[in-house]
């Protein structure tokens, strides 16, 4: 698919087909995919969890109380361990993983739908609930969980911000370029 429209046509997807298996070997390079984004220091820090077990994926929807994904075989659990990070970067050692384990997971996001498959990024979930059902040791911080499966129906994405809100120039709100206004000033 041409990159611009996996981008354009990439939404979370809420709604999955029930009993619709993904091939195994789609996770995989879904995970390859996300493995691939940018890391701070050439270091890797995140790890994935493939869940595929029913009471466990039962147990992440408990997590997240978001039952849209009850029905999904398949949860990707993206974990990051900041030991190293911390150690040589201090206090940006964190945010660089947060950097690091956003990249992955829009890699991850972007192959699933050139992949025609859906998903859906879920950030609010009790963390000790997740760790215990999955034992991921204290030291490890749980990221997102990103449930895996057919969309049932056809979703789209929803409104982004126009440029114009979002896009300055040399200094923040500032919408001229070199001395003229590049684009129209929206009334907020």
């Amino acid at each position: 698919m041409d990159f611009d429209k996996v981008v354009d046509s990439r939404h979370s997807v809420t709604k999955f087909a029930s009993g619709r298996k993904v091939d195994y070997r789609k996770v995989v390079e879904l995970i390859n995919t996300a493995n691939k984004g940018p890391l701070a220091a050439n270091h890797p820090v995140i790890n994935y969890i493939i869940v595929r077990d029913k009471e466990k994926i039962k147990k992440l929807v408990e997590a997240s109380t978001q039952d849209f994904f009850e029905n999904v075989d398949t949860v990707i659990v993206i974990c990051t361990d900041y030991t190293f990070l911390e150690r040589s970067y201090y206090d940006r050692g964190k945010s660089y993983g947060k950097q690091q384990a956003g990249a992955a997971i829009e890699n991850l996001l972007l192959q699933a739908t050139n992949m025609g498959l859906g998903a859906c990024w879920v950030g609010a979930f009790t963390d000790n609930i997740v760790k215990e059902a999955l034992r991921i040791p204290d030291n490890i911080e749980v990221e997102a969980l990103i449930p895996i499966g057919v969309e049932l129906g056809k979703g789209k994405q929803k409104p982004k911000s126009d440029l114009d809100r979002v896009m300055f120039f040399d200094t923040w709100k500032n919408k001229f370029m070199g001395g003229r206004e590049m684009m129209p000033s929206t009334k907020t």
